[in-house]
């Protein structure tokens, strides 16, 4: 791939859903695992994550998390930027 460094999209996924416990990452039903969305970067998945655990506060074993997808998809990259 010759695609230019400065073009290339920081994937981001923004997912969770109810855990088990409060001090694991076990979700109690994978079914209902909530997919938020890809993100093409992290300000945007940020936002995304933010206002996905704010809708769910009240219930301390819901859980939102943001994986770097770019990090996962090119592992041999160096790239420090969220």
């Amino acid at each position: 791939m010759s695609e230019n460094k400065e073009n290339s999209q920081l994937l981001h996924l923004v997912f969770g859903g109810e855990l088990t416990s409060l001090t694991g990452v076990t979700f109690r039903d994978l079914d209902d695992v909530d997919i938020v969305g890809i993100y093409p970067d992290y300000k945007s998945a940020e936002k995304a994550w933010r206002a996905k655990a704010q809708e769910t506060v009240d219930n301390a074993h819901m859980r939102y998390f943001i994986v770097h997808l770019h990090r996962l998809l090119d592992p041999a990259s160096d790239e420090t930027r969220g």
